[in-house]
């Protein structure tokens, strides 16, 4: 990078596209500049096939978007940025490009084989998940790496680019290698698309953390009372008919994915192991790419190193004695092999997790998230603390995310959702009441209870939602649970009814009347989840990474969902009336928080930079002191906290009410508090 890169406070997540590109993004550095952003986060720049509008689709990696103004824009753009002293990350996209007529390194057969992952007997490629016309490229290959992060290396060295978000690593051959190879181009900031597993730690490389899945679900969690736990069971139990465990659900939906779209790839692991392998051998690795706890290992198979976590994977999968031999190098096998397996669990991972379970297990939707495991109702204070003082340790430039452009709903409608927790004697009732209501509502039995009670949360969730909104929204669920309709067999009729039961609910007086009421009193409730999952994000170990539009309430669903244009005027009108001294009211409340809260970090950056230090404050609430200058305590139930705050004694100013105070030894939190169950403090 350059030779001094800007200090990272926050980042800024901007998804561009042909209607909002770099100059659209250079109008905007003046606010996220006020509100106290450091770095512009840009979604994937490099020249993506015509009509791309994400950018995941790079045809070309040596050339910057012309439909998102080309280097010329690309350049002015981050001329503003350093302007305002801020910096610039850019999303990166290694594992694959587009299977496109306008990609030379595809058109061409000689680049194709060199550039490409491709099958030598079928002719097929490495696909990106199960996408056709993505083709994985052998960025293992010194010549390829070179080639294809040309310009992007350059753009580093220029120090236009401050840091490097590096999209599906876990694609790559060689992880580990590749990475190397940046950090020896000068890449010194660099984060990865990483999905740890609740038990996973992050491996040793040189990189500076993840992009925050983790801390997305575990701040998350945190909110969720333990308590309700057998009730939502019981009550999902009865709604869905399924006993099974989440667990066994995302094992069943993997195997279906190794079984079905991902049969070419585990045909090409038996080839790979030698000629004629067998079905009994095929089945063998279905069996076992679908039964691995995390997404992949990293065993290096010309070394011969296998780590420790590697051995726990493993061992922790129901796979056969010879395969996991092979995997640990105990047994003779070419390293294509291994390569190939550790390259392949991760798309059926995704697709039979994130894009099928995810969508089947609907016990609190608030659970299901990316990187989630919806099977862990909860965590305790003690993890989330033992979570962060880690991250501080070894990953202190960590990314913290509630929300990004590939979750599963915002963070807002995922605060309200987990509100239901605190309340599910009064959710239960409520939902088998809806279920009687909206029976006549039904065609044919469309949609069935669990299609409903995914409706009933995520209309909770995010009300007021437009109709046509939740019924895009269920089309994409209907496909993706993969019961009723499918990607590949879609059942229109089935459909069909699902949306017409979602527009009736909008003019279905009783169902209104009931639904109202309780939306009010949840939403109050998730609404003050929202605000705490906000301070820990902007004050735990870490970088707090903002989604576009998200310092205002925003109540957004899943891709494309999110990517709705953001109203900037509204969020530029706000803050200027706050920092001209407006106080700030309900809808405004996050963003005052989120400028006040950068705000004390631009202030006191070596609290930020300094030492995580727990504070007792019982079981509601969860409270730390960062580099022994700033004070932090949120509930993390609803109503009075019963328990005191204990030890963090002296005087301190309160960053949020104003006002100094002198705090003992041992203080209620009732006391430190504010009426949304929140407190900052900066030591005097």
């Amino acid at each position: 990078m350059s030779a001094s890169p800007t200090p990272l406070r926050a980042t800024y997540r901007l998804q561009l596209n042909s209607s909002f590109g770099f100059a659209q993004a250079a109008a905007l550095v003046p606010y996220l500049r006020d509100l106290g952003v450091s770095h512009l986060y840009l979604s994937p720049s490099l020249q993506a096939r015509p009509g791309s509008e994400h950018g995941y689709d790079v045809i070309d990696p040596g050339r910057i978007s012309a439909a998102l103004g080309g280097e010329t824009e690309f350049r002015a753009l981050v001329d503003t940025v350093h302007g305002a002293g801020m910096g610039v990350v850019l999303d990166l996209v290694p594992n694959h490009m587009a299977t496109d007529a306008g990609n030379r390194y595809w058109a061409d057969p000689v680049l194709r084989e060199r550039f490409f992952d491709i099958d030598p007997v079928t002719g097929r490629h490495r696909r990106f998940f199960d996408v056709d016309d993505l083709a994985g490229v052998r960025q293992e290959d010194q010549v390829v790496f070179e080639e294809t992060h040309k310009l992007v290396l350059m753009l580093v060295r220029e120090g236009l680019i401050d840091g490097l978000r590096i999209d599906h690593l876990d694609g790559l051959a060689d992880p580990a290698g590749y990475l190397v190879r940046l950090r020896d181009r000068g890449a010194s900031r660099v984060w990865v698309e990483k999905i740890l597993g609740p038990d996973e730690r992050l491996r040793d490389w040189p990189v500076s953390g993840t992009v925050g899945y983790e801390f997305l679900n575990d701040v998350c969690a945190l909110f969720v009372d333990p308590a309700a736990e057998p009730a939502l069971t019981s009550f999902w139990e009865e709604v869905s008919g399924e006993k099974r465990s989440f667990a066994e659900i995302a094992v069943a939906a993997k195997l279906e994915q190794a079984r079905g779209p991902f049969a070419p790839e585990v045909e090409r692991l038996g080839r790979d192991l030698g000629p004629d392998p067998g079905t009994p051998k095929l089945s063998e690795i279905a069996a076992a790419v679908a039964s691995l706890p995390i997404y992949r290992t990293y065993v290096d198979p010309h070394t011969d190193r296998v780590s420790d976590a590697d051995r726990q994977a493993i061992a922790a999968a129901d796979m056969a004695a010879w395969l996991a031999e092979t995997l640990v190098r105990q047994r003779p096998a070419r390293p294509e092999f291994v390569t190939r397996f550790q390259q392949t669990t991760p798309a059926i991972e995704a697709k039979g997790v994130e894009d099928t379970a995810l969508y089947r297990y609907g016990r609190l939707l608030a659970l299901n998230d990316v990187g989630g495991d919806p099977g862990r109702f909860g965590i305790e204070v003690d993890r989330f603390h033992a979570r962060n003082a880690e991250r501080a340790q070894r990953f202190p430039l960590n990314l913290l995310a509630t929300q990004t452009h590939d979750t599963k709903r915002s963070a807002d409608v995922r605060a309200r959702i987990a509100a239901l927790a605190s309340m599910p004697d009064e959710w239960i009732e409520r939902a088998r009441r809806w279920l009687e209501l909206t029976e006549p509502l039904r065609t044919d039995g469309a949609p069935d209870d669990l299609e409903r009670y995914f409706i009933f949360q995520t209309l909770l969730g995010a009300w007021p939602i437009e109709p046509q909104r939740i019924e895009a929204y269920m089309e994409k669920v209907l496909r993706e649970a993969k019961r009723n309709s499918s990607w590949v067999e879609q059942n229109h009729e089935w459909e069909a009814a699902v949306k017409r039961f979602c527009r009736a609910l909008y003019t279905h007086r009783s169902f209104l009347a009931d639904f109202g009421p309780f939306v009010e009193r949840a939403a109050a409730v998730g609404d003050r989840i929202g605000l705490g999952m906000l301070v820990l994000k902007l004050t735990a170990p870490g970088i707090p990474d903002i989604y576009q539009g998200d310092e205002l309430p925003y109540r957004a669903l899943v891709d494309p969902d999110n990517r709705r244009p953001v109203d900037w005027a509204e969020r530029q009108t706000q803050l200027s009336r706050l920092m001209g001294g407006g106080r700030p009211n309900a809808e405004s409340h996050k963003l005052w928080l989120t400028s006040r809260l950068l705000t004390l970090r631009i202030r006191r950056p070596e609290a930020y930079s300094g030492d995580y230090e727990p504070v007792p404050a019982g079981g509601r609430a969860v409270a730390f002191v960062r580099g022994g200058d700033v004070l932090v305590a949120v509930a993390t139930r609803p109503g009075p906290p019963p328990d005191d705050l204990q030890g963090p004694a002296g005087r301190w100013r309160d960053v949020l009410r104003g006002g100094e105070r002198a705090l003992h030894p041992r203080v209620p939190l009732a006391d430190v508090l504010d009426q949304y169950g929140i407190a900052v403090y900066e030591r005097v």
